[in-house]
């Protein structure tokens, strides 16, 4: 049968970006050290795009972070001159309109060209990331201590063998074994107990504890007013009655104590401040890869629960369209009947490079509008964590629940996501760490995976090492914790975190 070829005709319905939207993908995706670099490229690529210079006016934010205001992002507004635009004092409005007349209806005029603006610096940057590793900046401590060769090596290991958050979990028996049968070096609890007390002293308070009460006593004990009553009181409550602290019985605490009201209020608040993770802002542990973080926000907290954040720019220039690039449509405007055909394409090009760099200006602006708004509903969604630090208070939360609180799209909010930090007081977290799915118990209560993970790891650090227990045992004991999950999910977390199957543990 002979083949031809039939030409017909279908209507479809195809979804696609326009070049502005990709962009503001793009940078949307970037993290802040990234954006840094895009803008310069921008500049170099871009006549029309300058840097804007000069002084700040008085009670304007300096430097690289800027404290974040929720009613401001929401429009579509210019956010005390985030982002650039026409300053008054080189053109007047009537002027901009009149040079923009040929290729934009006045509806088309982007605000920040109509708008009166005053100029900043620029910014200084604030650097979060630290080019040495938590291993090497402990070492750099340890050649400073007046140390046996024999105690060195013993540091070394201890230092070796801190978890990400700075303690110490290994018992000194298991460490004397290890260094004996991997190292062959000969030490007892003892010798290993007066180095680590040495390692203990080193910063920040709290490194080496092999527990969160010798954590939370060593850093009472580092503070410079340790002598005063109050610290005295601090000291107590964590050694004598660290149990009725940790499930906050503060009317215990007061009767033991005879404390006031008011007294136990300020104890509370003054103990808040200690740090039960002393290590996890100073970056890797030795063995693992370390990365230099540049956090995009930073998040405080202060004692009245009050919780702030700021959004930090780096070294992100002010922008504003060149007033050299405005003054050419300015003058073509006026001789337009005198244009010969050069003319006419160089004044195409002109327009062209202004309308890029308004583009791209407005897709830095909007950056910073959704990166605020996504971090803002994280915060509000895990305000106990951002209050207290305790990882147990992280609620399950999935990028679906931060995309109805803002109206965003999903995948917007997991662009804004990705490969962003926040630094807490509590250490530095990237953004994808608040997102777990969660149980539901019998009696409703949602439980974060993450929480599920942390009884699992502790039921296994706590093991008999001779007899370790195997998934099924666990899957019992944790349903006994009050957490509803089957042995395969236990398995799954199991491998996430590391841990092999009890033979290998053995």
């Amino acid at each position: 049968m002979a083949q031809k070829l039939v030409q017909t005709q279908a209507l479809q319905q195809v979804q696609t970006l326009s070049p502005q939207q990709v962009l503001q993908v793009r940078l949307l995706e970037m993290p802040v050290s990234e954006l840094e670099q895009r803008v310069k490229n921008e500049l170099i690529d871009n006549g029309a795009l300058e840097e804007r210079l000069g002084a700040p006016e008085d009670g304007e934010p300096r430097g690289g972070d800027e404290p974040y205001d929720d009613t401001d992002v929401p429009s579509g507004e210019d956010m005390d001159g985030e982002d650039g635009g026409l300053p008054s004092d080189d053109y007047r409005p009537a002027d901009v309109r009149q040079a923009m007349d040929d290729y934009r209806t006045p509806d088309d005029v982007p605000d920040y060209l109509l708008q009166a603006r005053s100029g900043k610096d620029r910014p200084e940057t604030m650097e979060y990331g630290d080019t040495t590793s938590f291993y090497e900046q402990m070492t750099e401590q340890m050649n400073e201590c007046d140390l046996t060769p024999h105690e060195k090596e013993l540091m070394v290991y201890l230092i070796g063998s801190l978890e990400s958050d700075g303690l110490l979990k290994k018992k000194l028996s298991t460490i004397a074994d290890e260094l004996e049968i991997y190292n062959g070096v000969n030490t007892s609890e003892e010798e290993l107990e007066k180095v680590l007390a040495k390692l203990q002293g080193f910063d920040p308070p709290g490194i080496g504890a092999r527990d969160l009460r010798e954590c939370l006593l060593l850093q009472i004990r580092r503070d410079a007013n340790f002598n005063t009553r109050l610290k005295q009181q601090e000291y107590e409550i964590i050694d004598k009655m660290f149990d009725e602290f940790t499930h906050k019985r503060w009317d215990k605490i007061r009767q033991k104590m005879r404390l006031t009201e008011g007294e136990a209020e300020r104890l509370q608040k003054d103990l808040k401040r200690l740090n039960p993770r002393p290590g996890s802002a100073m970056g890797e542990v030795a063995g693992h890869n370390f990365q230099q973080v540049v956090p995009d926000f930073r998040v405080e907290t202060d004692d009245d629960g009050n919780i702030t954040m700021a959004f930090n720019k780096g070294d992100v220039p002010e922008l504003r369209i060149s007033p050299s690039f405005m003054e050419i449509l300015d003058q073509a405007d006026k001789g337009r009947a005198k244009m010969g055909r050069a003319e006419r394409e160089a004044l195409q090009y002109t327009r062209q490079k202004i309308e890029k760099a308004q583009g791209f200006i407005e897709a830095v602006k909007q950056r910073r509008r959704t990166l605020t708004t996504v971090m803002q509903a994280i915060i509000d969604l895990q305000r106990p964590f951002f209050l207290e630090g305790d990882e147990a208070l992280l609620r399950p939360m999935i990028l679906k629940d931060v995309a109805e609180r803002t109206g965003l799209d999903i995948s917007t909010v997991s662009r804004a996501a990705g490969s962003k930090y926040v630094e807490t007081r509590y250490g530095t977290y990237p953004l994808k760490w608040f997102f777990s799915d969660g149980y539901v118990t019998e009696d409703g209560q949602e439980i974060a995976t993450r929480r599920i993970q942390a009884a699992l790891k502790e039921l296994v650090e706590a093991e008999d090492k001779k007899k370790p227990l195997s998934d099924e045992v666990l899957t019992t004991m944790l349903n006994e914790k009050g957490f509803p999950i089957a042995r395969r999910t236990v398995a799954k977390y199991r491998e996430q975190l590391g841990i092999p199957v009890a033979r290998l543990r053995k």
